[in-house]
């Protein structure tokens, strides 16, 4: 069995779900208790936030 690699790395992960407000079922589950509907926030903002930089980079 292959394991996939992340894209996004463990710290922006974390720190994600301590934005969105369920790092503490993160800590006590793993990401495998996370409900889908927080990792589609998850997801979600992420994009937001790669979105964010790429227009910060075009300005400059």
């Amino acid at each position: 069995m292959s394991r996939r690699r992340s894209v996004m790395s463990e710290a922006f992960k974390a720190e994600l779900a301590k934005d969105l407000g369920f790092y503490e079922t993160v800590q006590r589950e793993g990401w495998g208790g996370i409900r889908t509907k927080d990792a589609g926030n998850m997801v979600k903002r992420a994009i937001e936030i790669a979105e964010q930089a790429l227009a910060r980079n075009a300005q400059s």
